[in-house]
This record gives structure tokens, C-alpha cells and sequence, in this order.
């Protein structure tokens, strides 16, 4: 499975506006800046943080982005729902059911292949990983110097 380089930026920027709560909300171009990506590609990517109400955002010439609630509510699964949406990675579409199979009776189809089942059972397993992790977890598991060194780099671009 290949997620979309908006759940990385996604990830990295909800774990910057969490160091940076006790701040006014970030603009988008400050976001862009401490990570050197187009700001206006960027603002895409995090609308739909916005829509799942993980982000909140202000308009205007004071406003940008903060998270819309505390750091251990939101669920890496949460921001990969958000970006990439929440179809499920494998789709069986029954392909034992044509060729050789196409003669084959409908109950021998009841129920779904191995291959199905295992696919199943091992995106449950991913989605519960990334549900049971939080932006808090990714703070906590950061260089201790992260945080600071985020704030530094912030109040610099905005000084």
C-alpha cells in the first residue's frame, strides 16, 4: 500500500501546531516555510484535516491553521482517514468466480477466499496500529529538542 505524501505533511504539521498551541493560529505560509514546501499545495492537503475536524481554520490576514482538538485525540488513523479517504486498500472482486470458475455453483462462492480474509485481517491490524497512536505519541516520541527546536525555527520566520 502507497499512502500520498499528504499524510506525512499532514502528520508533521498537526505535530508542529501542537507544539505551537499557545500560539495564534499558524498561517499556511509559515507551515510551508519550516518544512520548504509550496504553500498553496499544502493548503490543500490540510482542507481535509479541516473537513474531519482535526484542523480548524481562520480566514483572513491573522489567521491559518490550529488544531482543532488536544494532540491525544487525534489518531494517526484519523489524519490517513482524512487524506486518503476510508476505502479500504484491497478489493476483492471475485475473480474466482470467472474463467474456470464461471461454471462453478454460487455456493461454492458463499464464502469470501483465503486471499480476502487475509487481506482483511491484516488491514484491520494496520488501521487498529495507526488508531491506537495518537500526534501526542509522535511528540512524545521526538528528540527532546524537537519542540524547541520547531519554536525557534517558527518565532525566527515570524520575527
Amino acid at each position: 500500500m502507497m499512502m500520498g505524501e499528504g499524510v506525512e505533511w499532514g502528520l508533521h504539521c498537526c505535530t508542529v501546531l501542537a507544539w505551537l498551541d499557545d500560539h495564534a493560529p499558524i498561517a499556511t505560509a509559515r507551515l510551508a516555510e519550516i518544512f520548504e514546501l509550496p504553500p498553496e499545495y499544502l493548503k490543500k492537503r490540510l482542507q481535509p484535516l479541516v473537513r474531519e475536524g482535526i484542523l480548524d481554520s481562520t480566514p483572513g490576514a491573522r489567521g491559518g491553521y490550529r488544531l482543532a482538538r488536544a494532540p491525544e485525540r487525534i489518531t494517526l488513523m484519523d489524519v490517513v482517514s482524512a487524506v486518503e479517504g476510508r476505502t479500504e486498500a484491497f478489493r476483492c472482486t471475485e475473480i474466482r468466480r470467472r474463467g474456470a470458475g464461471a461454471t462453478r455453483a454460487a455456493t461454492e462462492f458463499a464464502k469470501p477466499c483465503g486471499i480476502a480474509r487475509a487481506m482483511g485481517r491484516a488491514e484491520l491490524a494496520w488501521r487498529r496500529e495507526l488508531a491506537a497512536q495518537t500526534v501526542a505519541d509522535l511528540m512524545a516520541a521526538a528528540p527532546s529538542n524537537a519542540s524547541a527546536h520547531t519554536r525557534s525555527f517558527y518565532e525566527h520566520v515570524t520575527a
